[in-house]
């Protein structure tokens, strides 16, 4: 079935960028803080880690470990919204979707207002503060990656410490503007929510699963909650040590 029939069938991918390897002098200082007790504390609290059975994967996992990562939970994830091609209540689908997130994962999104800058940039920002996730709207045109029937694209951005642990530091989210139409909008809201949804779930740090009943699933048919699995696999990204 097309995305422009009434029941949305939905294809999504995550498009994870290449983890680019910096080291920050700030980063070391930072670990020195913490490390004597003197540092960042979580915004939220870390969520219940809950087993049900449910199917999760991880978009990447640690080099030589089967670890994920995830994004620093003493952090906040900040987030632009790029507001060209957003159809009426676009933005409203886009806030409830992180904040089903937050809740989810214990993350705090920080709203930084509105930008210029498009989804998955050409290059990386290798030195200073990294960019704050971007959140559009796109067509296949500029992004070959939602053609056919493919309504959005979400990854992140990883990040090397000293270390070699990585960390998510910045990301993106472009959603097909042939997908979510005024009409889409309007008519099915709770399923063009569950679609931004699931690509922030891939920024966060999910990948797709073989199970239709969870929201991770990459063939989308209606289904609009967190299954089992996307609830757990979120939670324990959510619950990752700060640093």
């Amino acid at each position: 079935m097309s995305r422009s029939s009434t029941r949305l069938t939905l294809v999504v991918t995550a498009a994870m960028l290449a983890a680019v390897v910096t080291w920050h002098p700030a980063e070391q200082l930072e670990g020195a803080r913490r490390a004597i007790g003197i540092g960042a504390e979580r915004p939220l609290p870390a969520p219940e880690v809950v087993r049900a059975g449910g199917a999760y994967t991880w978009a990447m996992t640690q080099p030589d470990s089967d670890a994920p990562v995830g994004w620093d939970p003493c952090e906040e994830i900040r987030y632009r919204v790029n507001p060209a091609g957003e159809p009426p209540g676009g933005r409203g689908l886009v806030t409830e979707a992180l904040r089903r997130a937050s809740a989810a994962t214990g993350l705090s999104f920080a709203d930084e207002g509105e930008t210029d800058d498009r989804p998955f940039p050409d290059g990386v920002k290798l030195f200073g503060r990294p960019d704050p996730v971007v959140i559009g709207w796109g067509d296949p045109r500029e992004y070959p990656d939602l053609a056919g029937q493919v309504a959005g694209v979400g990854g992140a951005v990883a990040e090397s410490d000293s270390a070699g642990r990585l960390r998510f530091v910045s990301g993106s989210v472009v959603l097909d503007v042939e997908a979510f139409t005024p009409t889409a909008v309007a008519q099915q809201p709770r399923v063009m929510e569950a679609i931004v949804l699931h690509e922030v779930a891939h920024v966060i740090g999910l990948g797709h699963v073989k199970e239709p009943m969870e929201l991770m699933y990459a063939d989308n048919t209606g289904q609009v909650e967190l299954g089992p699995g996307d609830r757990e696999g979120l939670a324990r990204l959510g619950s990752l040590p700060c640093g």
